[in-house]
């Protein structure tokens, strides 16, 4: 599992989104790169299980989807957590390969990962 080794808020891409002061709708669809209709509910569904599970410092809502979720407050404790609540959500099982730190660390990284996933194969 990831070892949390950045204090919380230490990415100046989350503090910067963080002051903006935009909305979730905002930061997703600007300043990440957009967010495709489809994906949507996908991301609506990892922010809910962030929410519940993730154990962040923040409101998941207010995360743009590649904000470094280490930085936002996950933990290796919360990730295990985060990793179970997505398994439930979407109904996945995470192999081993993808117990990493790079498929937890935003937003982005957890959606392409279960996407890979519920399509049948491995992210």
């Amino acid at each position: 599992m990831p070892q949390d080794a950045s204090p919380p808020y230490a990415n100046p891409s989350f503090m910067g989104s963080q002051s903006a002061g935009l909305s979730a709708s905002a930061i997703g669809g600007a300043a990440s790169g957009g967010v495709s209709g489809g994906d949507d509910g996908m991301i609506a569904g990892i922010r809910s299980v962030l929410a519940e599970c993730g154990g962040l410092a923040v409101d998941a809502e207010t995360l743009a989807i590649n904000d470094d979720l280490y930085a936002a407050g996950l933990t290796s404790h919360g990730c295990v957590g985060l990793m179970l609540g997505l398994e439930e959500e979407f109904d996945v099982e995470f192999p081993e390969k993808l117990l990493n730190r790079r498929t937890f660390e935003s937003i982005a990284a957890i959606r392409d990962a279960v996407r890979g996933l519920v399509d049948g194969g491995e992210a």
